[in-house]
């Protein structure tokens, strides 16, 4: 009977160990760049601002603002100074008689130094 004896034998399991990564930190692909910006966001209000190095983008609801830095550097090659973020709301709308919400989502000021500019097509 094995369950009472002495002897016993010890198995030797060899320890698998794989490489640590830091849960704050994620690689940003090429492909996710053109999801964290839909649009640069072209009204009078953006065009005054440009004029003082201030763009303003379209972004995903879900975008951080490193995310955003990282998605400038990558495809305008500028590098922003500061970058503040805002959440548009939600707008109700009423068509034949029936309640509907338009609109809502996110828009990044990007700020940049004096000699720097982006230039849309």
């Amino acid at each position: 009977m094995g369950l009472l004896s002495k002897n016993k034998e010890t198995k030797k399991v060899e320890k698998k160990v794989e490489p640590k990564v830091l849960k704050g930190t994620k690689e940003v692909s090429s492909l996710d760049l053109t999801k964290i910006l839909k649009n640069p966001r072209i009204t009078e209000k953006a065009a005054h601002m440009s004029e003082g190095n201030v763009y303003t983008f379209d972004v995903a609801v879900r975008s951080t603002k490193t995310e955003i830095k990282k998605a400038i550097k990558a495809l305008y090659g500028v590098n922003p100074l500061k970058i503040n973020i805002t959440s548009i709301p939600k707008k109700p709308v009423y068509r034949k008689g029936g309640a509907g919400m338009k609109g809502g989502g996110k828009k990044a000021y990007v700020f940049l130094e004096k000699g720097q500019t982006i230039e849309f097509a």
